[in-house]
């Protein structure tokens, strides 16, 4: 552990004092195991493609993680998990290493569209239907009201940070 990340979990600065509000924000969110925190998560199937691509979108620290459940609302998918990114960067990130955690798995490559922008990037991986947005253009879209998920439209987030 550096000076720096040690210090900042302490809350003192390199004078002894302690600091203020930063180094307390980082070390009240850390948490005492590297292992990210699954709770909040939506349910899944052990073993299941939805499982895999939570599991991955949670890893790589996806916002505001929704999973819809499609199965009687409509033919296209059993799943539709919506997530967010901080940046186009991130959303961009998430979806190519989201296709290659499903290929390795076993399933057939999904098939991905946007992702040169990475505004808003689709992954089709057949049972599951991935959106990742970056936050501006998701509250723009707002699928999960179209999808009418939740009390009046209104949006459950599982997992968010």
């Amino acid at each position: 552990m550096t000076q720096a990340s040690s210090e900042a979990r302490s809350g003192a600065t390199s004078s002894g004092s302690t600091s203020s509000g930063m180094a307390n924000a980082i070390h009240s969110t850390m948490s005492m195991s590297d292992k990210p925190v699954t709770e909040g998560l939506p349910e899944t199937e052990p073993g299941s493609l939805h499982e895999l691509i939570i599991t991955q979108l949670d890893d790589d620290q996806a916002q505001e993680l929704v999973s819809i459940p499609l199965a009687g609302k409509s033919s296209i998918a059993d799943h539709m998990v919506i997530a967010s990114g901080r940046s186009t960067r991130q959303v961009a990130a998430m979806a190519q290493k989201l296709a290659v955690k499903i290929k390795h798995a076993g399933e057939p490559s999904p098939r991905i569209e946007g992702l040169p922008a990475a505004d808003w990037v689709l992954i089709d991986a057949g049972d599951v239907v991935v959106h990742l947005f970056r936050p501006e253009v998701r509250g723009f879209y707002n699928l999960e009201r179209m999808w009418g998920f939740g009390e009046d439209g209104e949006t459950r987030h599982m997992g968010s940070v």
